[in-house]
């Protein structure tokens, strides 16, 4: 069991930060209507809001580069809890910024959607 959810979760991270720094409208396939993402603060519903703070994100380019990933199993039958910590380099800027960010991964006819996403800059 664990094993599972270690590996969904690492694909799940490999995969939405790929598509982040390469094809950041691509990331909608991952979200539902009812999905929440929670950023720097503002709360956003809907794939429609999600995905229009994403792409309004006031960077082009990044790159992600992931130091810790954390898994629990979800109540939720099937779902999956991760927590993931790194870097975000921006082209625009010389040092990385550091960030935290939790997915609430809900199992869908043999696939996860992101029911909930909370992502921080960490400035300490």
């Amino acid at each position: 069991m664990e094993e599972h959810i270690e590996s969904v979760g690492k694909a799940f991270v490999d995969h939405y930060y790929n598509l982040f720094d390469s094809n950041r409208p691509s990331l909608a396939s991952l979200y539902h209507p009812s999905s929440m993402l929670t950023f720097e603060g503002q709360k956003l519903l809907g794939t429609d809001d999600i995905m229009r703070k994403l792409c309004e994100l006031p960077f082009d380019q990044c790159l992600h580069t992931i130091t810790t990933i954390d898994y629990q199993p979800s109540c939720f039958g099937g779902a999956i809890l991760v927590f993931v910590s790194g870097n975000l380099q921006l082209a625009c800027q010389e040092h990385p910024l550091k960030f935290s960010q939790m997915f609430h991964l809900i199992p869908i006819q043999g696939t996860f959607y992101v029911q909930n996403d909370i992502f921080r800059l960490n400035y300490c």
